[in-house]
């Protein structure tokens, strides 16, 4: 049996969440309350990186979300969820990696307006504005005619940029000017994994109470 340790909140879980949900896999989830669980000995026996997801398989435990991806994709091949193409292969990871690299931190930016808390630094809010501004419009350019990202099936690229760039308009970051990334989206939200694994307001509030006691340290 599978085991995912998760916590509802992270994208990074997330992305493994959907992929296992996506790919029809019988799994069992752990719930990590980030407010210091994953620093105790038994999630540290997991990761002793103390960082969530770990996904353990048989004893056998793979951290990292993107190689927890890779280790689902090459165990369990079908559905394909990478495209076998060179050209197609090079965008799906490309966007995975830009998202990782450059969309994801960007957005940590905006994650007090997320949880109704007050905005932080004025000049990393428009630095950051410029670097997801970046990033949207060079997904853009990387979606043709088919539905996802170089494949007309849902690829890696979606599990992982789709769990960040769906949260951008709840923090005031319109999609308007991206008709095809926002076509897109719409197409990933509408899916079932996208609608199992959103977070729930308990989730939010959790988070939001270990950001305020972080604020008041």
């Amino acid at each position: 049996m599978l085991t995912l340790h998760h916590a509802f909140i992270s994208p990074n879980s997330r992305r493994v969440w959907i992929t296992l949900l996506e790919k029809g896999l019988e799994f069992e989830l752990v719930e990590i309350q980030l407010d210091g669980e994953q620093f105790k000995s038994e999630f540290l026996t997991i990761n002793p990186f103390h960082h969530i997801p770990v996904l353990v398989d048989d004893g056998f435990n793979v951290v990292e979300s993107l190689a927890i991806l890779d280790y689902l994709e090459a165990k369990y091949p079908t559905p394909a969820m990478l495209p076998k193409d060179a050209k197609d292969l090079a965008i799906a990871r490309m966007v995975q990696l830009i998202t990782v690299n450059e969309l994801l931190p960007a957005t940590t930016t905006f994650l007090p307006q997320y949880l109704g808390l007050p905005g932080g630094d004025a000049e990393k809010i428009e630095k950051a504005l410029h670097k997801i501004a970046t990033v949207l419009k060079f997904f853009e350019n990387l979606l043709d005619d088919r539905p996802y990202f170089a494949s007309h099936n849902l690829t890696l690229a979606e599990v992982v940029a789709g769990t960040v760039v769906n949260v951008l308009p709840s923090v005031g970051i319109s999609l308007s000017e991206y008709p095809k990334l926002n076509a897109w989206c719409d197409r990933l939200v509408a899916r079932p994994s996208w609608q199992a694994t959103e977070a729930t307001p308990e989730a939010i509030e959790a988070l939001k109470s270990i950001m305020v006691a972080r604020m008041a340290q």
